[in-house]
């Protein structure tokens, strides 16, 4: 499964969905907005979708990881709009028997929707200025 939303992120919450007991490994990944990107400070972020294809994509991508690896179910969850600093812009939790294949599978995903997913990052710096940053490609614009 993915999800996309303009909501703050519970991680309690999605874990809680995860209680497989032939499953012996959750591994989880949080990916936060952090304070400093390349030597510049960063005062919040802002992401875009096209949440269509965003969603499609994302959800092809966990269909591959429950293919790929020896896992029993897997979520990734993005934002959308402004996050401040400290927020969970991306949270994703893999169960599994064991936890080799939770942390490949767990990797996987988190690479691949920030490879694939159209998801555009824009980063709101302290001097005022911002920029879009790591992008799959132009923000779409309606």
């Amino acid at each position: 499964m993915f999800q996309l939303t303009n909501q703050p992120i519970d991680p309690a919450a999605l874990e809680a969905a995860f209680r497989n007991e032939a499953c012996g490994a959750l591994v989880t990944f949080e990916g936060r907005v952090r304070n400093l990107n390349d030597g510049k400070p960063v005062e919040r972020l802002e992401y875009e979708v096209f949440g269509p294809l965003a969603e499609k994509e994302g959800a092809r991508i966990v269909d591959e990881a429950l293919r790929k690896f020896a896992v029993a179910k897997a979520l990734c969850v993005h934002r959308t709009g402004l996050l401040e600093i400290g927020g969970i812009a991306v949270w994703v939790g893999v169960e599994a028997g064991h936890r080799g294949a939770a942390f490949d599978a767990c990797r996987f995903i988190i690479d691949e929707v920030k490879a694939r997913v159209p998801i555009w990052k824009k980063e709101h710096y302290s001097d005022g200025r911002s920029e879009w940053v790591e992008t799959v490609g132009p923000p779409v614009r309606n």
